[in-house]
């Protein structure tokens, strides 16, 4: 099932592309999930309306995440990328998940603009991300249990100010949450599909294009740490619940290691099988 979050509601795909707008009221899916984490109630709900997906303005799946988890270095094409960073820093490749925590603040919905801050205005850069949606709240979740935990998937650009990342990755005044917790750093979309839709192990195509030149190509078989994985260790060190969001990291390609950063006017699109098309324009703050 193919969920949208709109200014007219909860909705969801029907056969033919439209959008059935939902007698749900007015409630976010976040909400939802607390008391019905496998959405039966959107699979149930009687139709008011239908559009065509242009006709609405869509939100973020989950407009306020409780907690937004972002695993780090998870694509053995990005921990090639990264060797050299390691070697500058004298530390090795991690050999457990990584992860930080952002604020839920930083999400961002479809199309709208993510803004150039002026204090670190010059070297913001991309990162596509599958990011999990947690249905079933947890904590010292198994590996063998943890997809039972996942309502579904959306898509996350991970927007990172790299000048002030490299200096948290120093040990200096900053943390990552400097970097990549900016109000509308994290914009999510364009859609919720649930878990049902999905193999497992989940084997997607992601892609990322500034402008429309292709800047990031890759599938989730290239994952360093498996989903569960992912979800069996960040849940030993803190309980997840219902509408948190899990980034699970991003591929090769990032614009840190080209020198090429986001500039006003740009605009970038991240795509993912099923999930469709994440685009928002860039602007200055």
């Amino acid at each position: 099932m193919k969920i949208f979050s709109t200014t007219e509601g909860i909705a969801r795909e029907a056969a033919d592309g439209t959008l059935e707008i939902l007698e749900l009221g007015d409630v976010e899916i976040g909400l939802l999930l607390q008391d019905d984490p496998n959405l039966d109630s959107v699979r149930k709900a009687a139709v008011r309306k239908c559009v065509a997906l242009g006709e609405v303005e869509l939100c973020a799946p989950i407009a306020r995440p409780g907690k937004i988890i972002c695993i780090g270095i998870n694509y053995r094409s990005h921990v090639d990328e990264m060797k050299p960073v390691f070697e500058r820093l004298g530390v090795k490749s991690p050999t457990n998940p990584v992860f930080f925590l952002v604020p839920g603040s930083a999400v961002n919905a479809p199309e709208k603009p993510i803004i150039l801050p002026d204090f670190a205005h010059d070297q913001v850069d991309y990162e596509v991300e599958l990011a999990v949606i947690i249905g079933r709240g947890g904590s010292r979740i198994a590996a063998a249990d943890a997809l039972d935990h996942v309502a579904g998937y959306t898509l996350a650009n991970d927007v990172s100010a790299r000048d002030i990342q490299q200096k948290a990755m120093a040990g200096q005044e900053f943390t990552l949450t400097h970097a990549k917790g900016l109000d509308g750093f994290k914009p999510l979309g364009p859609a919720m599909v649930t878990r049902d839709e999905f193999e497992d192990p989940i084997d997607i195509h992601l892609e990322t294009r500034v402008n429309g030149e292709l800047r990031q190509d890759a599938r989730t078989n290239d994952f360093v740490h498996s989903i569960p994985t992912c979800i069996e260790y960040v849940s030993r060190y803190m309980r997840l619940d219902p509408g948190d969001v899990m980034l699970t990291g991003s591929p090769s390609g990032v614009g840190f290691f080209r020198g090429i950063f986001l500039k006003p006017g740009d605009v970038v699109e991240l795509t993912a099988d099923r999930i469709g098309t994440l685009r928002n324009p860039i602007v200055d703050g």
